[in-house]
């Protein structure tokens, strides 16, 4: 390893190269991965139709793609036995036909490759329902670059992003404070739910962020400045990752 990509400590958090060939690579999946909007917002929209609620404006709905679908209905002040209702008329649609609805992003599968190629440890992080992602990156011929997939799991209370990320480093037996990790996503909660984990991100700006948004997580992520990447395309993110 070089110098260079010697992990320190800044500020009381690591600051790492995450082109180091030891650092783990943790992947969200919705906006980083796959483009997913169709199938996620029209199945919202089915579930919204099916439980009675008005649809949202435009402007809605790029913010659901990413977060836990009941956080999504929360801010449509739909909670309780409703949102309960919500979520399974979503998925209703979704685990039938809303998977499907779904794309690479262009560069995306290439750049796994590679990074498995070089022998990298790659682990997914995502709030979708566990089950349903490994499904979509089965159909899609990615599995097999992953040391795991983990995501969200009613059975046991997972679905903050925070929580996902702390499974995913306890599947692998990665320990933040002893070696080197990051996060790749499109979203906020990405940035915020590694962060809790003590795990900098890397934010691409392909998938769903409103604007500014990945720059204000940065910012209250407590990571060092130099642990604050923003990509706007793969090559910029191979770039940062060494591939």
């Amino acid at each position: 390893m070089s110098p260079s990509a010697v992990p320190r400590v800044v500020d009381g958090r690591r600051s790492i190269d995450p082109a180091a060939a030891d650092t783990v690579v943790l992947f969200d999946l919705d906006g980083t991965v796959t483009d997913s909007f169709v199938g996620i917002t029209t199945s919202f929209r089915h579930a919204l139709i099916e439980i009675g609620e008005p649809l949202p404006p435009d402007d809605f709905w790029p913010s659901i793609v990413g977060p836990p679908l009941i956080d999504s209905l929360a801010l449509l002040g739909i909670t309780g036995d409703r949102a309960a209702a919500g979520v399974r008329a979503y998925r209703a649609r979704y685990d039938v036909i809303g998977w499907r609805e779904n794309a690479v992003f262009p560069g995306v599968a290439e750049l796994l490759a590679d990074l498995a190629a070089a022998g990298r440890t790659l682990a997914i992080a995502t709030s979708k329902n566990e089950v349903i992602a490994r499904r979509i990156l089965e159909h899609f011929g990615l599995a097999h670059r992953f040391a795991h997939i983990c995501g969200a799991d009613d059975a046991v209370g997972r679905s903050a992003k925070g929580d996902v990320v702390a499974e995913a480093l306890r599947r692998l037996g990665a320990n933040p404070t002893e070696r080197p990790i990051v996060m790749v996503g499109d979203r906020s909660h990405d940035v915020d739910g590694a962060a809790s984990c003590q795990v900098p991100t890397i934010g691409v700006k392909w998938g769903y962020a409103h604007a500014g948004e990945l720059e204000a997580a940065q910012h209250r992520s407590g990571s060092p400045e130099d642990n604050r990447w923003i990509v706007t395309t793969v090559t910029q993110l191979r770039k940062v990752l060494g591939v």
